[in-house]
């Protein structure tokens, strides 16, 4: 899996890159078939930078996310929760979509008949 840290407007530290780096890894625990991540942190607002964070996955998924906040890592860590949404939705939706057929199909119970039409209308 390919990680990608860049900065506008700035440079970030080795530590701060491997922290960004930290962070960002955990989504593949989420969604095994993450392929790259790439994160853009824009520091042209030095008191609120804003952190864009892009995921590609398997067969041309891509999800984003970005927000600005006071620190850094706060704006990371919103980015995060939104991504870790987006993946666990979209894999849900894949897990619904390959179950099997027979977990879709409804069983209907059996409605007995009204009580004056038992055993096959006999009348008197």
């Amino acid at each position: 899996m390919l990680i990608r840290i860049s900065a506008r407007h700035g440079s970030l530290s080795p530590e701060t890159q491997e922290r960004v780096r930290e962070k960002v890894e955990k989504l593949t625990r989420i969604f095994d078939r993450v392929m790259a991540i790439e994160v853009t942190v824009d520091l042209d607002h030095r008191d609120a930078p804003s952190v864009d964070v892009l995921v590609s996955a398997e067969h041309r998924h891509d999800f984003r996310a970005s927000y600005q906040a006071g620190e850094l890592f706060a704006a990371l860590d919103v980015v995060m929760e939104k991504l870790e949404s987006q993946l666990r939705r979209y894999k849900e939706r894949l897990q619904e979509r390959h179950r099997s057929p027979e977990s879709k199909r409804v069983e209907y119970l059996e409605i007995p008949p009204p009580a004056g039409e038992e055993a096959g209308n006999q009348t008197a």
